[in-house]
């Protein structure tokens, strides 16, 4: 495989996470503008994250502490 085609894999399966993330947060409770600004974030706790929300943590405070 050349170097640009394992990029490109790199950047696919990046792609997938993310969008795994995504829908992990919004399942969770999360509006999408806030759960794509956690998705892109790796160092986000998904766990932590619905963990907050479920223990009636609302949204906008729940972004703040994670980030």
């Amino acid at each position: 495989m050349t170097a640009a085609g394992l990029e490109l894999l790199e950047q696919t399966e990046a792609e997938c996470v993310i969008g795994w993330r995504l829908r992990s947060l919004g399942d969770a409770g999360y509006g999408f503008d806030e759960a794509l600004t956690l998705a892109v974030r790796p160092e986000v706790d998904l766990h932590l994250a619905a963990d907050l929300l479920r223990r009636g943590c609302p949204p906008e405070t729940a972004l703040r502490i994670l980030l």
